[in-house]
This record gives structure tokens, C-alpha cells and sequence, in this order.
């Protein structure tokens, strides 16, 4: 089974791979280079980016996977945003999963630079913050906030499960499932 994942980010890669390993056995996972917007902010975004990251991916692979993370709206957050990966599975009859990792606030200043277009990325900041550089390809900032208890592998791996759900269960999701390129368009 081939699982062609939208990014070349090798945190990305590792929670796939071993996401997909625990449940499917033998797998390669094959990384491409894909193109989509920076830093998503909102929900509709973030899934967005999600899904346009699977797309792209596959055409590699029996599985197409998109890991998108983005700033999304919170009530009664300290900033008003939390951070939150979306993982979007897409297979070749254009049927796709959707999965969630848990969500944390980044610092207050990571967000106002943000939304105030001072920063494409929040590892833009993080990395002023930590001193790490490359901070998104290894731990992440939530390793840096949590002082390494949760890294980013964990919450690409909470997304990836999340949305291999139904697939390691067809029985219990036998409902119609929500076709790629519908999802898009709503979008």
C-alpha cells in the first residue's frame, strides 16, 4: 500500500507511517512537495488546506493524506484562537476521512503577529520565542510549550487516527461518505 502524504515535512511523514503501520502492516509513505496557502486562519481554511494537501497527494499513492495546523476561532480563549491539525484521507474512489488532533493556544504574541500580518507562519515566531530554529520539523511548538511531553509527531498522530476511524471500522460508518471534490466545492 502506498500512502502519499501532501508535505515534505518529515514530522508529517513519521506520524502517517506510523499511524498507517499499527493498522494496515507494511506501508510506504511518500512525501510531495505541494503548494497551498501559508498559516490558515479559521476552521473552513485549515480544513481546506487539509483537503487540497490530500488531493494533490493522490495521485501518489492509494491514499492521498493532508495535514493542515491552523489558527482557529475560539470564544473564551485567552487569544481568541487555538491551534488545532486537521487530517483529511482521501482514497482513489474520492472518499475522504476527516480526523483532529487536540488543540492549544499559542502564546498571545505568536497570534497578534499573525493576524496583524507581521508573520506568514507561526514557526516564524515560535522559533524568536524558543530560539529553536526549524521548530515546525522537529518538535513544534507545542514541544517547546509543553516542555517536550507532547511534541508534533503526537498531534499529526491524534489527527491521522481520528480520520482512519471509520476506515479501520467500515461496518459501524456505512452511511455515505463525504466525497473529496463535494467537500471542496462547498468550501
Amino acid at each position: 500500500m502506498i500512502i502519499a502524504v501532501g508535505s515534505t515535512n518529515e514530522v508529517k511523514l513519521k506520524a502517517v507511517e506510523r499511524c498507517f503501520r499499527k493498522f494496515f502492516g507494511e506501508v510506504v509513505v511518500e512525501g510531495i512537495s505541494v503548494k497551498v496557502p501559508p498559516q490558515p486562519i479559521g476552521f473552513r481554511e485549515t480544513l481546506r488546506g487539509a483537503l487540497l494537501r490530500a488531493k494533490e497527494a493522490l495521485g501518489g499513492g492509494d491514499y492521498g493524506v493532508g495535514i493542515e495546523a491552523g489558527l482557529i476561532k475560539m470564544p473564551h480563549s485567552i487569544s481568541g484562537y487555538v491551534d488545532q491539525h486537521i487530517c483529511a484521507i482521501a482514497d482513489r474512489g474520492g472518499q475522504v476521512t476527516l480526523g483532529f488532533s487536540m488543540a492549544f493556544e499559542f502564546p498571545i504574541r505568536v497570534v497578534k503577529r499573525i493576524l496583524g500580518g507581521e508573520a506568514e507562519e507561526a514557526e516564524e515566531v515560535m522559533e524568536e520565542i524558543s530560539g529553536v530554529e526549524r521548530i515546525g520539523d522537529r518538535y513544534g511548538a507545542i514541544g517547546y510549550l509543553t516542555r517536550r511531553l507532547v511534541d508534533r509527531v503526537n498531534l499529526c498522530e491524534q489527527a491521522v487516527v481520528s480520520a482512519l476511524i471509520p476506515r479501520i471500522n467500515p461496518s459501524l460508518y456505512q452511511a455515505r461518505w463525504p466525497r473529496l471534490d463535494e467537500v471542496l466545492r462547498e468550501l
